[in-house]
Parts: structure tokens; C-alpha cells; sequence
């Protein structure tokens, strides 16, 4: 670990982990996580050591001359600290690209950093490609191997079986290290994944507003997550068979996910409705 400050003393942190490459549909996971950073004007902390985990033919260097001269940037994984959030409580947000090898050492190196800087609970995003419509709300998925958590925070345990990404085993070295964990996952729509998905990445942000019980800035995602939308809309509109599927997906969710409209759902819905009109004012 390349430590760029000496951690402070920390308010009951926790961390919040996304990847770019297999977990990162849309880019929808590693936007978050940006996100978060420049909302709360996280600093940068520590950093692994590219030249154990990566390989450079796969992820390159960039030659960028953002500070005024010509210098290389190396992938890597780079540890951020957020001190003013609205949680009361500090983040460290760990902004990363999975691992081209040993995979093991990269989680053991995460998970001590964890462990020294007393983190609470470990939040990982994802996005997965699926049969999803892009014209209804992204459906995220929130899940936890540990049962206090999942009955705090009314989740499911997971039951995917299946290959697995890195996000998945830094999940599950922090269940054997008996640390609670969150896993949050959006459903990009895959005929429309190839690119970012701003409108996975704000379904991502407001359920982690949900879990957290606060507001978290959106600045113009909502913007774009409209434009994103306007702009499949015209692709689905210029093919037949595209249109016909995305209907089929329409009608599949319609049907299957009847929207919530009870008079709790409602009064919630307003309440954070009033609580953003006075973030905005």
C-alpha cells in the first residue's frame, strides 16, 4: 500500500468499493464512486501498487499533462477519505479497476487497510448487464451475508451462484473477517450497455440514499440520466425488432413488479420529496 497521508482518527467509518471492468456495467458502479468523491470533496489517501496487480497491456498508462507537464498515470486502486458527508460518520471510498492477478493479496491489502482504519461495514457496487427496459426504473438489487444487517436494513441474502468478480471476493473476505457487508447492485438494460448509463448510476446513488436515510447532491445526473434515455428511445425507434423488445420487457415488468402504492410508500415518497426542495432551495 503507496500511503499519500497519514490516516486521522476516523468517526465509525465505512467503506464503499466499486471497480471498473467485469462488475461495472454502464460504467454504473465506478461513476457512483466518483461521484461520491467529488460531491464530498473526498482526498486522495493511499493507493496499491499498480506493478503487483495489473498488467499493462491490459489496462495501459496515460500520458496526461493536467498538472502542466507531461508525466504517466498508472492504473491502479486509490483509497479516497470523505470527512464531510452528512452521515456523521467518515467514508472511505475505494475507487479501483479489478485486478489482472493475485487476487488474493489485492483483497488481503484492502481488507488490512480496513481492518487498521476500524471500518464498520462494507458497502460494494456493481452493475450487471440484464433483460431490463430502459424506459422503467432501474431495478437495484440490495443484498448482505450477515443477518443483523439484512434485518436492519430489510435486505435479502445472496443467493447467486455463479463466476465472480472481484467485488464478490472482497465480499466475501469481509464476511470471514465478521464484517458487515451491503451489496448493491443495478440491472443495465443490455441492448444499451455499451456505453455509460448516467440513469443506472442515479437509481444506484438514490438507493444508497435509502440505506443511508439522508440526501446525497445529484448535481446534473438527472439531466443526463433524461438525455441517456431520449437517446435509446431514438435507437429503439429506428429498429423494429429493437422496439418490439424493449415492449416485451415493458409489459414483462409491468406485469411481474406492480408498483408499491401503499399509504406508507406514499408518505415516504413525499417526505423525501420536501427534504430534496429544501436541499435544492
Amino acid at each position: 500500500m503507496i500511503e499519500f497521508e497519514d490516516v486521522p482518527p476516523l468517526r465509525d467509518p465505512i467503506m464503499i468499493a466499486a471497480f471498473e471492468g467485469w462488475n461495472d456495467a454502464g460504467e454504473t458502479a465506478s461513476a457512483t464512486v466518483l461521484h461520491l468523491i467529488e460531491t464530498w470533496d473526498a482526498e486522495p489517501l493511499a493507493a496499491l501498487d499498480p506493478e503487483l496487480y495489473y498488467d499493462f497491456q491490459v489496462n495501459r498508462p496515460r500520458i496526461t499533462s493536467d498538472t502542466g507537464r507531461r508525466e504517466i498515470v498508472w492504473p491502479t486502486t486509490k483509497i479516497f477519505l470523505a470527512q464531510d458527508t452528512p452521515l456523521d460518520r467518515d467514508v472511505l471510498l475505494v475507487q479501483g479497476i479489478e485486478p489482472s492477478m493475485k487476487w488474493r493479496g489485492f483483497t488481503e491489502e484492502l481488507m488490512d487497510f480496513a481492518t487498521d482504519c476500524g471500518v464498520g461495514t462494507i458497502i460494494t457496487l456493481g452493475g450487471l448487464l440484464a433483460d431490463v427496459p430502459h424506459t422503467r426504473p432501474i431495478p437495484v438489487t440490495v443484498t448482505s451475508e450477515h443477518e443483523e444487517t439484512r434485518q436492519r436494513y430489510d435486505v435479502e441474502p445472496n443467493r447467486y451462484e455463479g463466476p465472480t468478480g472481484i467485488v464478490g471476493v472482497l465480499t466475501d473476505a469481509a464476511h470471514q473477517a465478521d464484517i458487515p457487508t451491503l451489496s448493491c447492485w443495478a440491472a443495465v438494460p443490455h441492448y444499451a450497455g455499451a456505453g455509460p448509463s448516467p440513469k443506472a448510476t442515479l437509481a444506484l446513488l438514490t438507493r444508497l440514499e435509502e440505506l443511508f436515510d439522508t440526501l446525497i447532491g445529484h448535481a446534473d445526473l438527472q439531466e443526463q440520466a433524461r438525455a441517456w434515455e431520449h437517446g435509446v428511445d431514438e435507437l429503439a425507434a429506428s429498429d423494429d425488432e429493437v422496439a418490439d423488445y424493449v415492449h416485451s420487457l415493458e409489459q414483462t415488468q409491468d406485469t411481474t413488479e406492480l408498483p408499491e402504492a401503499s399509504g406508507d410508500a406514499i408518505a415516504r415518497e413525499f417526505e423525501k420529496y420536501l427534504r430534496r426542495r429544501e436541499t435544492d432551495d
